[in-house]
């Protein structure tokens, strides 16, 4: 039998902090709580989870400092953010600070549910052995799944989870437009019109990191109305 995957749930509302325990661990997780900020960052510090479940506004240290701690620890584990706010300016904030994915309050915890399976799928190989039509090397590009890191043109770059699936997902379509549904589906595991923005605040940060010029990119390009096309030989 697998072992069961160990999740920290971080928010100062008791309520929800309860009713998040209760549904997780109902649906077969171990499950550990903090009540702030910094019991949270102590323990994630400390302990090793799968997954962190991250409430933004707390007491003693927000979400997003805690997240940014987090990654400058070389925490690795995805983060899922909770927030009363919904707006691209904060999830943003999410995003930069080292985020995974984003829900807003009020949430349905069968939402949750589905978030944390789609992200502790990150956690499994992405690349199976047997599997040789996977594409990790192509043109000016190399990807390194074990360690979430890309090699352009012998520059070695580290990247979020996300970030890496994202890249992942353009280079086994190289050189053709995937569309927004596809990579949303591919990565998150669903299609939501509403998450097209999350898809750009991510790809924006990709982008940030493999490209010398972010306004005239040579690798992933957008494709009006459509996606994105990445180019690993660098042709526009």
């Amino acid at each position: 039998m697998p072992e069961k995957k160990r999740i920290l749930i971080v928010d100062d509302d008791s309520e929800i902090r309860e009713l998040l325990e209760f549904d997780i661990s109902s649906s077969g997780y171990y499950t550990d709580t903090a009540a702030d900020g910094m019991e949270g960052l102590t323990k994630a510090l400390n302990n090793k989870y799968d997954l962190i479940i991250l409430d933004v506004m707390m007491p003693k240290m927000n979400g997003f400092d805690v997240c940014k701690n987090l990654r400058q620890a070389k925490i690795n584990a995805p983060i899922l953010m909770l927030t009363a706010k919904g707006t691209i300016g904060d999830k943003t904030s999410g995003f930069d600070s080292g985020a995974d994915d984003y829900l807003v309050k009020p949430f349905d915890i069968q939402e949750v549910l589905l978030r944390i399976r789609v992200l502790l799928r990150r956690l499994q190989p992405a690349v199976e052995p047997t599997m040789a039509s996977e594409i990790l090397d192509v043109g000016e590009i190399e990807i390194l799944p074990d360690s979430l890191e890309c090699i352009i043109i012998n520059k070695k770059v580290k990247l979020t989870p996300t970030e890496f699936e994202i890249l992942y997902c353009l280079m086994q379509h190289f050189n053709k437009a995937v569309t927004f549904a596809t990579l949303l589906e591919e990565v998150w595991g669903y299609d939501s019109d509403e998450d097209v923005r999350m898809l750009r605040v991510h790809v924006g940060g990709l982008r940030n990191k493999i490209e010398i010029d972010t306004k005239n990119p040579k690798y992933l390009h957008t494709v009006t109305n459509v996606g994105y096309k990445l180019t690993p030989f660098g042709e526009g």
